[in-house]
């Protein structure tokens, strides 16, 4: 779930932090670079774990700032396939179930990857929510909001930046949902996945 991945990076670095340890300062530039950004391929970027090293220190013309090439080590979140991850329920629609880690909401377990045979029912605490269960020899058991639920990863697609953002103006795009740059695909129809209160 959690891999090292080693980075180079060519960091301009603002005169302003040159009065702090050099390593501190390049440290504190990587983090507000690449925390919280999927890099393809890669995954989602936990922290900054080490620097292997720092060359340079370049003044380019016209840049008024030193330029330093820096390798590094980045901790980041791929899941791979087949792997089971325990997560709770972030939303629950027609089309499927979407989960969350706290740290990663774009987790989804459509329709054909839930248990069969399984029906759904309106869901009267959450508007356009519905209530999903799981119909076991005729005994219904549904996947309730309080429940951990434990998915096997299906699949983990890295999707390209749109061009088009968002428009206020436009109603079409403005009701649109925020683009996920890393979607992992679960499923629970398989023994000892689903809600934790199943099994």
């Amino acid at each position: 779930m959690f891999f090292l991945s080693e980075l180079e990076h060519s960091l301009r670095l603002p005169p302003h932090l040159l009065n702090q340890p050099l390593d501190k300062a390049i440290k504190g530039e990587l983090e507000s670079l690449f925390l919280d950004t999927v890099i393809d391929k890669l995954g989602l970027c936990i922290s900054v774990y080490d620097i292997r090293s720092i060359d340079g220190g370049f003044i380019f013309p016209g840049h008024g700032a030193s330029t330093y090439t820096v390798k590094f080590r980045l901790v980041m979140f791929r899941p791979f396939l087949g792997e089971v991850i325990s997560a709770r329920l972030k939303e629950s629609t027609t089309s499927g179930l979407r989960l969350s880690l706290g740290f990663f909401d774009d987790i989804y377990v459509y329709v054909p990857l839930l248990p069969a045979p399984n029906d759904y029912a309106p869901d009267p605490s959450h508007k356009d929510g519905v209530i999903w269960s799981w119909n076991y020899h005729a005994d219904p058991l549904t996947v309730d909001w309080t429940d951990e639920i434990r998915f096997k990863v299906h699949s983990v697609n890295y999707y390209p930046i749109p061009v088009e953002q968002g428009d206020d103006d436009d109603p079409e795009k403005k009701d649109s949902k925020p683009f996920a740059p890393m979607v992992v695909i679960g499923s629970i129809d398989d023994d000892g996945l689903g809600p934790v209160s199943w099994w």
